[in-house]
């Protein structure tokens, strides 16, 4: 079994930075994918980033060039990095593990961005 905590999201002003932070804990293997989706109110479940253990990354077209993703192995843990936020950029922002073909998911941060 596999828990994921996130941490990091609150309130921030359009053109601000804020720096979510998720770390798993159970049974991790060494090959495995964490990222990041939101969810806006009204509105699907979206991807944001992808990090693949050994550092590949893949982003939404959206965030591209203002989010970053990265992980730290050693701690399982995995952040994301949102400067130059936009009020689109409002949402709740889901953690994710995915290994051996099971996806797992953190209980959601609600990131606010304020114009």
């Amino acid at each position: 079994q596999v828990q994921l905590v996130e941490s990091g999201g609150g309130l921030v002003q359009a053109g601000g930075s804020l720096r979510l932070s998720c770390a798993a804990s159970g049974s991790i293997f060494s090959i495995n994918v964490m990222g990041w989706y939101r969810q806006a109110p009204g509105k699907q479940r979206e991807l944001v980033a992808l990090i693949i253990s050994r550092g590949t990354t893949n982003y939404a077209d959206s965030v591209k060039g203002r989010f970053t993703i990265s992980r730290d192995n050693a701690k399982n843990t995995v952040y994301l990095q949102m400067n130059s936020v936009k009020s689109e950029d409002t949402a709740v922002y889901y953690c994710t593990l995915s290994q051996r073909g099971l996806d797992y998911w953190g209980q959601g941060t609600q990131v606010t961005v304020s114009s």
